[in-house]
């Protein structure tokens, strides 16, 4: 196991993602952040906060739960928790910045988008990712990427917050 950002490199590098969500949407009140459950929750909440620290304003924020929007649910369907979607705002003719942890094959990620777009009509949606480790598997592209990290797929990328993993915040790289 091999740590990629320590809890300051991944703080600054949140701080570093507000900043450039708040320079490519001058009109701050239009954005909201939602975060993809779990980590991405943790994650957006932290950019929105970061985002008010700017000064640019208060943000919407809010997470979504893609359990239903799953291409492979009907492989999961027996496994899958549905957790409720809380946003409670309306996304139309918001810019919607989807937050998650780990950029890998784009299924979470387009899942996401048809959770939001099942809300209302965004005027745009952005994607935000902590990490991109490649392996796409679908033609998307986060907007914003704190940290490109090429990995083969017998590695795995282990994103840490506090509120799930005791106080700790990172990123780590294992064999898995």
């Amino acid at each position: 196991m091999k740590k990629i950002l320590d809890q300051k490199a991944t703080a600054s590098t949140l701080m570093r993602l507000s900043y450039e969500i708040v320079e490519k949407n001058p009109d701050a009140a239009e954005i909201c952040i939602v975060g993809i459950r779990r980590r991405g929750v943790a994650i957006a909440k932290i950019i929105a906060e970061n985002i008010k620290k700017i000064g640019a304003c208060t943000v919407l924020c809010g997470e979504v739960d893609i359990s239903l929007y799953r291409d492979d649910l009907s492989s999961i369907k027996d496994q899958a928790i549905v957790n409720e979607t809380a946003i409670d705002f309306s996304v139309t003719d918001k810019i919607v910045v989807l937050v998650d942890d780990v950029l890998f094959t784009g299924r979470t990620a387009r899942a996401a988008m048809d959770a939001i777009i099942a809300l209302g009509r965004p005027a745009k949606i952005q994607l935000c990712e902590l990490v991109d480790r490649g392996h796409r598997e679908l033609p998307i592209r986060a907007d914003f990427v704190g940290k490109n990290v090429p990995t083969s797929l017998s590695e795995k990328i282990s994103v840490k917050m506090p509120e799930y993993d005791n106080g700790e915040m990172g990123v780590l790289i294992e064999q898995k």
